[in-house]
């Protein structure tokens, strides 16, 4: 893959681990507050939280990508994307800032890192200090989960 120019991310960590989702596809972030829990959901679907008059379904990412799940801290943040037309609260350990990539330090994705398979990365940047997990949002859910998530909350 073929990476060119740069590309703003926002930069967060969950397991001791950094990753990078596309400016553009991030509408806020927020403090975890109150999730209300929703029966019959999928066990990573967390509940609903209502933003600023929206209902907004609440994703542990975590759980999501296959990673240990912990309990939420005071540095936890929910990501609010936009995926899929449908917006979507990420529960991560901490967001940490805002970052340019050069398209030069982006590689393909490995079959799998640090636990996470590769469908759910679009590259992989290599830093001076780290490695940054760069995730595709149009896969962390696919239009069958969206469609049940939007049935069940509702949305």
């Amino acid at each position: 893959m073929d990476f060119h120019g740069s590309i703003k991310v926002i930069v967060f960590k969950m397991a001791d681990q950094f990753f990078g989702v596309d400016v553009g596809q991030v509408m806020s972030i927020e403090r975890v507050s109150d999730i209300t829990s929703v029966p019959q959901t999928i066990s990573y679907v967390k509940g609903i939280i209502n933003l600023r008059g929206v209902v907004t379904p609440v994703i542990d990412l975590r759980e999501r990508l296959g990673l240990p799940t912990q309990t939420y801290a005071a540095e936890s943040r929910l990501i609010v994307v936009r995926n899929n037309n449908q917006d979507i609260a990420l529960i991560v350990d901490a967001a940490n800032d805002v970052m340019d990539i050069e398209g030069s330090t982006i590689e393909s994705p490995p079959d799998v890192i640090g636990g996470v398979k590769a469908t759910y990365l679009y590259g992989v940047a290599k830093l001076k200090d780290r490695l940054l997990v760069l995730l595709n949002l149009n896969q962390i859910l696919n239009e069958n989960e969206i469609q049940q998530v939007q049935m069940i909350t509702g949305v």
